[in-house]
């Protein structure tokens, strides 16, 4: 028999009877029993809630690179015997030095000497612009009002800085000269905002102004002669009054239009310039400045017939009508007391400060009036009424263009009074010559061809020559104007020397940018117009 019970309560019984085998395995409906799942609340009870993104990162910056830094050479350092051996290959062994310089002392100073002197680079210029073979017109100046009175362009002048241009309005035909109103204008090309029709100053004038001449090396500082025979001196940056100097009408003033004017350095004061004034009255006239705004004559000279150089056939006028009258001037860049004029007459003279001799003058006159003509050139077939001397030739021969109303350009030197060159270059009057200030061999003329009814009604030209290409015709040949206007004046800027400006009778002023060609000197520019030269004397 088997006991069953509780082990630790010490309570054993013996089990009841077994049922019957087949009531324990009976088939018999039961009730259903539900199990209530407890998994799903254990593990929630044991996990957190959670989202789909993991937990949050933590970052921190720094810099990529290292807190400190060294400098090391990429070569390796060198042992004190190596700098030692260095420092001994590089001394000097001055007593040789001093042995040898002494040596060729004589050759290098002989040698740098002999450069001084050469002359074989007068002139010459690097030029390192693009090489251009065009000629373009950069700027077509105007003053409406001048234009609306049909005033023309008389004279153009390129100031200090060769930045501003600056012209003047007058009458180079019949009319009342006198009692008609002028202008001098300015336009500054740099300035932003160019308007080409609006001039930066104007200038009110009562007189018409022949002729301009900006200061050498003070850009606001503008002289003009005029009609009445007068010199007014204007300071371009005084807008309200510019007049700072006139000559007003005295004993001393030109009886006739002034035709031009040049500023000269005054001896005696460096800070100063003296004004010469060149009429057709026969009188060429230095002018000082007073400080009480007058221009007073400081010393004078008369062309008059009677003491002509005999070469000069001009006519032995009567006392009454001795004067010559001047028309050009240019003084020699080699000696500044020579200059040449050229006068109604159709002749041009050479001339000297120097000259001790009077005038036969008549007209009263502050100061004595010297008679200045030495030689007298191959005339013209009419009036001169451009000279200009060469700025680059030696002193040698002196070459001197001058121009007039026969249309031709002579090429002269002034040690003979035949003319070494003569072009044909216009039909009827060439009113300006000018020599290039950077090629030895090109000039400018301006031209106006025809006359009809007394007034110089033709088509305009500007005339390049250069006589490396040809010494019978143009370079280039470039219209002025569409109408029929002839061109009366021009100037090359010295400053930029790329830039030409020509004032016509249609009252403009052209600004033409010249090419390479005409600007860039060539090798020994200067001997190939003394070969030149030489080859026409022989």
């Amino acid at each position: 028999a088997r006991f069953h019970g509780n082990p630790r309560s010490g309570r054993w019984e013996l089990p009841g009877p077994r049922p019957p085998l087949a009531a324990m395995f009976a088939d018999g409906p039961v009730a259903g029993a539900d199990v209530e799942s407890l998994w799903r609340s254990a593990r929630s009870a044991r996990c957190e809630a959670k989202t789909c993104q993991t937990g949050k990162i933590s970052t921190a910056e720094t810099a990529v690179q290292s807190h400190t830094s060294r400098d090391a050479g990429v070569q390796t350092d060198q042992s004190k015997d190596a700098v030692q051996d260095f420092q001994q290959e590089a001394q000097v062994d001055y007593a040789s030095l001093l042995s040898f310089l002494q040596r060729v002392e004589d050759a290098v100073i002989k040698e740098l000497n002999k450069n001084w002197k050469s002359r074989a680079f007068d002139g010459f210029e690097v030029n390192w612009t693009d090489q251009n073979e065009t000629v373009l017109c950069l700027h077509t100046l105007s003053y409406p009002e001048a234009q609306d009175q049909n005033l023309h362009v008389t004279s153009v002048s390129w100031n200090a800085t060769g930045s501003v241009v600056a012209c003047s309005y007058g009458r180079l035909d019949s009319g009342d000269w006198s009692t008609e109103k002028s202008y001098v204008c300015t336009w500054n090309l740099d300035r932003r905002g160019l308007n080409p029709q609006r001039p930066d100053l104007v200038v009110d004038v009562p007189s018409s102004v022949m002729c301009l001449a900006f200061h050498p090396s003070q850009p606001s500082l503008i002289a003009g002669g005029l009609f009445s025979g007068e010199l007014v001196v204007w300071d371009t940056s005084r807008t309200e009054d510019p007049v700072i100097w006139r000559t007003g009408m005295t004993d001393d003033t030109h009886t006739d239009p002034v035709y031009q004017v040049n500023w000269l350095p005054d001896a005696k004061h460096r800070n100063h310039a003296r004004l010469l004034s060149v009429s057709t009255d026969g009188k060429i006239l230095v002018w000082r400045e007073e400080r009480d705004g007058r221009l007073a004559l400081a010393e004078g000279f008369a062309m008059v017939a009677q003491q002509m150089p005999r070469s000069a056939q001009l006519k032995k006028f009567a006392w009454g009508e001795a004067a010559v009258g001047v028309t050009s001037l240019s003084f020699s860049h080699f000696d500044p007391r020579v200059f040449v004029v050229g006068v109604e007459g159709g002749y041009c003279l050479k001339c000297s400060t120097a000259a001790e001799t009077l005038a036969l003058h008549r007209t009263g006159s502050s100061v004595p009036l010297r008679a200045p003509a030495e030689l007298a050139f191959s005339p013209h077939g009419g009036p001169v009424y451009s000279v200009s001397c060469s700025p680059f030739h030696r002193q040698v021969l002196n070459l001197f263009l001058s121009c007039g109303t026969d249309g031709q350009v002579h090429l002269h030197s002034m040690l003979q009074t035949q003319a070494l060159v003569s072009l044909q270059l216009s039909k009827k009057y060439l009113f300006c010559v000018r020599w290039s200030p950077v090629r030895p061999l090109v000039f400018a003329a301006a031209s106006g061809e025809g006359n009809c009814c007394q007034h110089f009604c033709s088509t305009g030209n500007v005339h390049l020559f250069d006589f490396e290409k040809s010494s019978q015709k143009p370079a280039v040949s470039i219209k002025q104007a569409a109408g029929e206007c002839p061109v009366y004046c021009l100037e090359f800027n010295i400053k930029q020397t790329r830039l030409l400006a020509a004032g016509d009778a249609a009252g403009t002023v052209k600004v033409w940018q010249l090419s390479s060609d005409f600007t860039e000197q060539g090798p020994r520019e200067v001997n190939h117009l003394e070969q030149l030269a030489s080859e026409i004397t022989d």
